[in-house]
């Protein structure tokens, strides 16, 4: 998989503007795991969601990476619903290639 799956039509512009920024990121790893997680639901997220991914998506690759991944641990402030919702949906066994 090399990029979004998922058609911005339809989507207001912040929403637009976000599956974008999930996608382009700067680093391979994050894209995927952003792009997907905004591919799947992008458009049901409420506005405090929204919100709440906006902020996941400023935090820097490295960082948000390392918090995903477990490698460093995650701050008290970004241990948000929002967080372990992007987390888990990345956990259910989807590698970086995009498989099962």
């Amino acid at each position: 998989m090399t990029g979004t799956t998922r058609s911005s039509a339809g989507l207001d512009q912040r929403r637009k503007r976000l599956l974008y920024r999930a996608w382009h990121r700067g680093t391979r790893e994050m894209d995927l795991i952003l792009g997907r997680f905004a591919d799947a639901f992008i458009g049901d997220l409420s506005d405090a969601e929204l919100d709440a991914f906006e902020v996941l998506t400023e935090q820097p690759d490295p960082d948000l990476y390392n918090w995903i991944s477990g490698e460093k641990p995650l701050p008290s402030e970004h241990d948000t619903p929002m967080f372990h919702r992007v987390r888990d949906y990345h956990a259910q066994g989807f590698d970086l290639d995009g498989h099962r």
